[in-house]
């Protein structure tokens, strides 16, 4: 048995040797046609770690969005409008009585994007456009009252609003590692709202008088819908290729719409999101 196994063992190292001694030789000569030996094929980009990030890609997205929205100047206007020319003006500033403390609503968001990468190097410049569902709402509501000499003087507003979706086109740019590239993104925005953003005032002689001064109570404003806003975007993520043709992303995106019908509007958003490459 101990022969048998020594003989056995010395066949195998010399089928060993035969085949590097082969390997050896095939080295020394060119490539040969047929099965006698064949060019290896080149690594593709994914086994060698990197990857080309020129190219048109298309995707979607779910996240989680914080809006707050707080009163702006136009809603003040409304209300400084409606002592336009008055003496009482001179003792108030209605403006300011129709002000309310900033409110959040929070939910999910989902949307779908396509863009176009252009890579120079490591360097990436990108361009983007989404649009993004966001369904998210807050309402507020005051009532003010001042004496004035003239008699006293009531404020009372509402301001409801409620952003529906919104657009987005954006520049990226990135620095690329391999098949991570972490990015900067710039852009603009215009979002749809619905709206109902009004305030009443009345302005009598005296507490006791049953009759207002002449033009009084006065409204300004009203519901409104499809109000379209417009702002700006800023945000960074980092993406990932897992494959030759298939992108992931972490993102976090700030979006301000400025003055809605009297409301700024700043949306907050994180996400994740997968794209397909062409």
């Amino acid at each position: 048995m101990r022969i048998r196994s020594l003989i056995l063992t010395g066949v195998a190292v010399a089928g060993l040797v035969l085949v590097v001694d082969r390997a050896a030789l095939g080295a020394d000569y060119p490539v040969l046609r047929g099965s006698q030996q064949t060019e290896d094929a080149p690594p593709r980009d994914f086994e060698s770690g990197t990857f080309n990030w020129t190219g048109f890609y298309v995707g979607g997205f779910a996240g989680q969005t914080q809006t707050r929205f707080r009163t702006d100047r136009g809603v003040m206007d409304l209300a400084n409008g409606l002592f336009n020319a008055t003496t009482a003006l001179n003792e108030m500033s209605p403006g300011e009585l129709v002000r309310t403390s900033p409110r959040d609503d929070r939910g999910i968001t989902f949307g779908g994007f396509a863009g176009y990468n252009m890579a120079f190097g490591e360097a990436v410049i990108g361009f983007e456009a989404e649009y993004s569902r966001i369904d998210q709402n807050t309402t507020a509501s005051t009532l003010e009252g001042r004496l004035l000499s003239s008699g006293p003087a009531i404020v009372a507003s509402i301001q409801e609003a409620r952003l529906n979706d919104y657009v987005n086109a954006r520049l990226r740019l990135g620095y690329a590692y391999g098949r991570l590239m972490p990015y900067f993104t710039i852009g603009a925005a215009a979002g749809r709202f619905d709206t109902n953003v009004a305030v009443a005032a009345d302005w009598r002689p005296s507490t006791t008088s049953t009759t207002s001064y002449f033009g009084y109570p006065r409204i300004a404003g009203g519901p409104k819908k499809d109000v379209w806003g417009y702002g700006m975007s800023v945000g960074g993520g980092v993406e990932a290729a897992l494959a030759d043709n298939i992108v992931v992303r972490g993102e976090y995106l700030f979006t301000r719409f400025n003055n809605v019908e009297g409301v700024t509007v700043n949306v907050n958003t994180a996400r994740v999101a997968a794209a397909l490459k062409f």
